[in-house]
């Protein structure tokens, strides 16, 4: 307790203060860490880029343009942020709260007003997920608003989490491999897309957010849900996580480690070139031996030091 007069933010911390305190540093040191080397090992961001930084009002682009500002101020180039939110026309939506807060941020911003929402209403039959029609539409309009502005790269807010569902979705329901690249062109090919939270677990945004207390505006202005088929992998990768500690961390880490010659794919390795050699051959088959196994380090372990965010190419 504080004696009268003295200035309750002046007052030494509690050990359970201090506690909670360290434990948050250590949570936005590995965040921000986190990004920096996906941004640095992927390339994502260059000298003199301009990257519109997507925000929907949920927690994960919360964190990315908290993060990506941060990065601005420390990195070693030179990089403008612009954040763009698309305005659906929601019955409901709360207008006020973004604009509010990217004033309170120093940021630069846009609102883009679009009423896709009576469309989606028009096209989707009642009672179907209104969610893949609606990705579309905003798609578009991003990447439209992406040119407008000048933007050189367009910053979406998906994580490793993201991207594992992603990977499990396409296996299990698409018989493909395939996953949320942190890198690559806009499928209009006018764009760079970039996912600079690639290497961040949900859980560590969760936290992040409840700490800092954004402002989040739910995804259920519309009454959609999140597809079925997602919500069952992200409860299974949950439970996992749960059961057998570091699984999760080893499947993220075979997405880095892939071997096209030990698939079955015949477009992607040339099966029918194959022949023999004089000497050992890298990676070749090892068929009869017992398979062994190294456990991939954790991209999220606090011992990981990265020397450079950002550099130019």
């Amino acid at each position: 307790m504080t004696s009268a007069g003295t200035n309750r933010a002046d007052a030494p911390l509690t050990a359970s203060q201090n506690k909670q305190k360290y434990s948050f540093n250590k949570l936005q040191k590995r965040l921000r860490r986190n990004v920096g080397k996906a941004i640095a090992d992927f390339g994502m961001i260059e000298n003199n880029d301009k990257v519109m930084v997507c925000l929907s009002g949920g927690k994960d682009s919360y964190a990315m343009l908290d993060i990506l500002m941060f990065l601005k101020r420390i990195a070693p180039i030179n990089f403008d942020i612009i954040a763009v939110n698309l305005d659906q026309k929601q019955p409901g939506f709360p207008e006020h709260v973004l604009p509010e807060y990217l004033e309170s941020v120093g940021v630069e911003y846009k609102i883009v007003e679009e009423d896709t929402y009576s469309i989606v209403m028009d096209k989707v039959p009642e009672g179907k997920t209104t969610c893949s029609l609606c990705s579309r539409l905003r798609r578009g309009i991003l990447y439209s608003t992406a040119k407008k502005l000048g933007a050189t790269k367009i910053a979406l807010g998906h994580h490793r989490d993201d991207m594992l569902e992603t990977f499990f979705l396409n296996m299990f329901h698409g018989g493909k491999l395939k996953s949320m690249p942190p890198k690559l062109v806009s499928d209009n090919g006018e764009h760079i897309v970039i996912r600079p939270l690639a290497y961040c677990t949900e859980k560590d945004i969760q936290r992040y957010s409840d700490a800092v207390e954004f402002p989040i505006i739910p995804c259920n202005l519309c009454g959609s849900q999140e597809n079925l088929q997602r919500q069952n992998v992200k409860a299974m990768l949950q439970d996992w996580d749960r059961r057998f500690p570091g699984r999760i961390e080893s499947m993220f880490s075979a997405l880095q480690n892939v071997a096209p010659s030990h698939l079955v794919d015949k477009n992607l390795h040339d099966f029918k070139s194959i022949s023999t050699q004089n000497g050992p051959v890298e990676d070749g088959d090892i068929g009869f031996d017992p398979p062994s196994f190294e456990s991939p380090s954790d991209p999220t372990d606090d011992t990981v030091q990265v020397i450079n965010l950002m550099e130019s190419n």
